[in-house]
């Protein structure tokens, strides 16, 4: 179980080799601690490492696929704008985070009306701001963003550990879905990954629909990633 020093929360996972089959014993346990310790009660595992873990949880579990970069079927695309990526202190940071929350607070692929009027009025919380801002200058994200006239309308992050790198947070408002936004941020994040040595790529995707806009970049599906929260 992590117990976060950032602004944000982290899961409570299986460590990874562990063998052992959990029980409804084994959730109790991570849960009355979690309380215990005043962190939200949230669980993150790949079903394929830990099988018995699902059957037991206590809470509804989300299921989404989790995808892996194949070199050889890596495929880029032109994107309908222009793309760059953020250094810390670059203010479209701020922008960047309003658009991802705009974007995963109406998920899937389909259009909507959320557009530059929701990105805007959103309140970027100024210690998730410093704490991204951070990582930034450390190396451990990178932020690529899609900009239009009046910045920032799609976005991704690139998180690097060793020779592995996770993309996370890729989103574009609602308005200007069906443009291939995503999947240009994407494939951006995955060259910028291999120029820096990164020997494996993976991410999850939301759903089967978002998945096979990944997979049409070269991804392939290696497991299913399961979350309570």
């Amino acid at each position: 179980m992590f117990v976060s020093r950032a602004p944000w929360p982290y899961y409570a996972r299986p460590r990874v080799g562990e063998a052992h089959t959990f029980t409804a014993e084994d959730v109790a346990r991570v849960r009355a601690r979690q309380a215990e310790l005043g962190v939200p009660q949230m669980f993150e595992w790949l079903h394929e490492t830990a099988p018995s873990l699902r059957a037991v949880m206590d809470a509804d579990v989300i299921e989404v696929p989790l995808l892996v970069l194949d070199r050889a079927r890596r495929r880029g695309v032109e994107p309908p704008m222009p793309l760059r990526v953020l250094d810390a202190d670059d203010p479209a940071l701020a922008t960047a985070i309003a658009v991802e929350y705009v974007a995963f607070a109406s998920p899937g692929t389909a259009a909507g009306p959320q557009a530059l009027i929701e990105r805007d009025a959103y309140e970027v919380d100024a210690a998730r701001l410093e704490h991204m801002r951070e990582r930034v200058r450390r190396g451990l994200s990178v932020h690529l963003v899609a900009e239009a006239e009046h910045g920032p309308v799609a976005v991704g992050t690139l998180r690097p550990g060793g020779d592995v790198a996770e993309i996370v947070g890729v989103a574009t408002l609602p308005a200007v879905r069906r443009q291939g936004l995503g999947g240009a941020v994407t494939a951006a994040l995955v060259e910028h990954a291999l120029e820096r040595g990164i020997e494996t790529v993976f991410l999850s995707a939301a759903d089967d629909d978002v998945a096979r806009v990944y997979e049409r970049l070269g991804f392939r599906r290696a497991g299913t990633a399961c979350f309570v929260q």
